[in-house]
C-alpha cells in the first residue's frame, strides 16, 4: 500500500472502504459475493439477526467511489431485504428485452445532454420565433 493510499483509506468514506469498515467487515463480516463491477458484499457471519435492527446487516464495499447508483437491481434487492438470497446463490437469466445495468452518469462527461443544451457539443438552434417575452408595459 502506498502513502497516497493510506491517507485516501484514513482520511475518505467516498474511495472505497475506510480503516473502520476494513476492520468491522475483518470482525464480523462474511463474504457473499461480488458484482460485475468489482463491487464486493458481506454480511453478518453466519447471517446473524442484529438484536438493534430485528434482521442481518448487509452492506457492500464499492470498487472505488461509493456511488449508491453502481449497484445492480439483483444485488440492491438483497441489500435492502428485498429478496433473501444473494445472486450468487440465484439462477436467474436476464430476459432479451432487459438492458444490462449503467450506474448514474450525472454529472460526468457521459451524461446525457439533449439538443439545445449549453453543456451540448455544437451550436443551439435558433429561435422560431413563438416565443413572446414578458413585457412589463404590456
Amino acid at each position: 500500500m502506498t502513502i497516497k493510499d493510506f491517507f485516501l483509506r484514513l482520511f475518505t468514506w467516498w474511495n472505497s472502504q475506510t480503516f473502520g469498515i476494513q476492520l468491522w467487515t475483518g470482525l464480523y463480516g462474511e463474504f457473499v459475493g461480488e458484482d460485475e463491477a468489482g463491487n464486493r458484499y458481506y454480511r453478518t457471519k453466519g447471517g446473524k439477526i442484529d438484536p438493534t435492527l430485528g434482521f442481518e446487516r448487509r452492506w457492500v464495499i464499492y470498487n472505488g467511489l461509493a456511488e449508491a447508483s453502481r449497484v445492480t437491481p439483483d444485488w440492491h434487492g438483497w441489500l435492502h431485504h428485498t429478496v433473501d438470497v444473494p445472486p450468487t446463490q440465484e439462477d436467474y437469466k436476464p430476459r432479451e428485452w432487459q438492458k444490462p445495468h449503467r450506474p448514474n452518469l450525472t454529472g460526468t462527461p457521459n451524461a446525457w445532454r439533449p439538443q439545445g443544451s449549453t453543456l451540448a457539443a455544437g451550436r443551439r438552434p435558433r429561435a422560431t420565433g413563438d416565443y413572446q417575452p414578458w413585457n412589463p408595459n404590456k
